[in-house]
């Protein structure tokens, strides 16, 4: 298995998962809605060793649905899947409206040479992230951490907990480009694709810890699967 080199010895490995959701989200399930009712502990276990007993963390941020409507809806129906998850944390971020000024690929002379360009900037799930990583390494709360993000803002933090705390980490690339500054630091590097998305969908339908059923988004079925 994946983390059998890290086991030092112990019968079981206590493993934590921090889970970079926006990053997650724009390098791997963007463009795959079929992949998006994607079930974490599932998605954990795929890159770790049978005997290992996984905390997760995921961080993110809820969405405005100022440009889809439907999306708070999505992501709500997403995020209590995950809470009948047991061992799974949830912490939020801001996403931030903001405006950017951008020059155009083909300006008008003497007119027009920039346009501002309404966007969002997600806040605080990178700083959740890291502060965890560090501070849970520093109390020895896990012997092996994994980050699912290829955000090269972590880089520092995890090169901390690796040399200075001596806590293998592990870097789950959310796409098949690791950056290299990353890869420098990790103890191991592990890459998702769509098989890996495919095999850890949850069920169709999800029972909540109230009984409540909870159900696939539509708009996450391929076409040719709609019910």
């Amino acid at each position: 298995m994946l983390l059998a080199a890290f086991a030092f010895g112990a019968e079981v490995l206590r493993t934590f998962a921090y889970i970079d959701g926006f990053n997650l989200y724009n390098r791997a399930l963007i463009k795959t809605p079929q992949f998006k009712w994607l079930g974490l502990r599932l998605f954990c276990a795929s890159f770790l060793a049978d005997n290992d007993r996984c905390e997760i963390k995921y961080y993110t941020a809820r969405v405005s649905g100022r440009r889809d409507p439907g999306q708070p809806g999505r992501q709500n129906a997403h995020l209590r899947a995950l809470r009948t998850i047991d061992g799974l944390s949830v912490f939020f971020g801001n996403f931030l409206p903001k405006q950017i000024r951008r020059p155009l690929v083909s300006p008008i002379p003497g007119l027009l040479r920039y346009v501002d360009v309404p966007t969002t900037e997600e806040k605080g799930s990178d700083a959740n992230l890291a502060s965890h990583l560090v501070w849970d390494g520093a109390r020895n709360a896990y012997d092996v951490a994994v980050v699912v993000s290829k955000d090269t803002d972590l880089v520092e933090l995890i090169r901390i907990v690796v040399q200075a705390i001596k806590k293998p980490v592990g870097v789950i690339c959310p796409d098949g480009a690791c950056p290299k500054s990353l890869r420098a630091v990790a103890s191991f590097v592990r890459h998702v694709d769509h098989s890996a998305l495919a095999a850890c969908q949850f069920p169709r339908v999800v029972r909540a810890k109230n009984g409540r059923e909870l159900h696939r988004p539509r708009e996450w079925f391929l076409p040719a699967t709609r019910p």
